[in-house]
């Protein structure tokens, strides 16, 4: 063998080495430590690091829990505590939403981790008005939806940075089907991923509405979910990128019926297909993509467990059987979630 060979069979070798160590090893537990605990709801949550993560819950409490030290605050309304269920961040500042009437949306501008001032930017009064979920594309554009009123869904839009929010009008929306509306369960009705926005909804239909411009147009899909009750259908969207995505919900009357409760797209949202039917976790409502699976990996939590697929949701396992309702990751195999009177950090391995 000639000395030029040889040096290009090491570099081969090793080569194949890195590509095979530095491959990603799917999870086989998780370790679960609790942050905060209170006697609180807490669907909405949004880290800031990782170890740091700002929350927004019942009786009107809001803050940062940072390496375990809560800073928070009591907000009310008219002297009475507002209920929150949505939160979301940019650069400078943190936006919680009310849940019903009224429906009050304040930012909260932030520096180093510190909240500098509060101002209320939206607010909705009515019979009807009930929030879900809140998201920004970017630093300045944001988007909230709610329940429907008049034949729509509510949708509010800034594009000032959270200063001002716009509802959208009827016409500008898909019509609505009698009965169907969304679940307030984790924060996670929108996915977003560049321009493109999808919407989740639930109860007597199941679908998926999509804008492929920041909200300025949009389409309604059918989808293969459980749906035609008061508590059937979508509860929990996340996108790896602007054709492939992910549904988990179910039947919170009945958790561990697990058929018509999980499935994929791949075609940015306009058709589905059924994951694991029949197999793997009941209700679910929360579902991320774990970063740096290249899509594979996914991890789905509700109040009966937490469970996590390494194949795109083909198989699941159960990691623990500890209940939560929401779930952000924060890197590849931290991540925070929330749920009846906690906060927990969960490190996957």
């Amino acid at each position: 063998m000639s000395i030029k060979h040889f040096f290009t069979l090491i570099l081969v070798l090793f080569l194949s080495a890195c590509s095979t160590t530095s491959k990603k090893k799917p999870f086989t537990g998780v370790s679960i430590s609790e942050v905060f605990t209170d006697s609180l709801s807490i669907r909405a949550i949004v880290p800031q690091d990782a170890s740091s993560v700002w929350f927004a819950a019942n009786k009107g409490v809001v803050g940062l829990i940072a390496n375990k030290t809560p800073k928070l605050v009591t907000v009310q309304y008219d002297k009475k505590p507002l209920h929150f269920r949505a939160i979301a961040k940019t650069t400078s500042a943190v936006f919680i939403l009310s849940i019903d009437t009224p429906a009050v949306l304040y930012k909260i501008d932030i520096k180093d981790n510190e909240a500098t001032a509060m101002q209320e930017v939206y607010l909705e009064t009515g019979a009807g008005v009930f929030y879900d979920a809140i998201s920004f594309w970017n630093d300045t554009e944001g988007i909230a939806m709610g329940d429907p009123i008049d034949g729509c869904l509510s949708i509010i839009i800034t594009r000032d940075g959270g200063n001002s929010w716009t509802k959208l009008p009827c016409d500008n929306l898909p019509d609505i089907v009698a009965g169907e509306a969304a679940f307030a369960a984790s924060n996670s009705n929108i996915a977003i991923q560049g321009d493109h926005t999808w919407i989740v909804t639930g109860g007597q239909r199941a679908r998926v509405f999509h804008s492929p411009d920041k909200g300025v147009t949009w389409a309604v899909y059918d989808t293969p979910m459980l749906q035609g009750g008061v508590m059937t259908g979508i509860y929990s969207v996340d996108f790896l990128d602007t054709n492939t995505g992910v549904i988990v919900g179910g039947n919170w009357d009945d958790k561990y019926f697990n058929q018509g409760n999980k499935a994929i797209t791949r075609d940015g949202g306009k058709t589905w297909s059924l994951l694991s039917n029949g197999k793997g976790p009941g209700y679910r409502s929360s579902v991320s993509f774990v970063p740096g699976t290249k899509g594979q990996g996914l991890v789905a939590v509700g109040s009966p467990g937490i469970s996590y697929s390494s194949n795109q949701g083909v198989t699941w396992s159960e990691l623990s059987k500890e209940g939560f309702y929401a779930i952000e990751f924060v890197n590849d195999s931290v991540a925070f979630a929330s749920g009846s009177k906690k906060i927990s950090r969960l490190i996957f391995y």
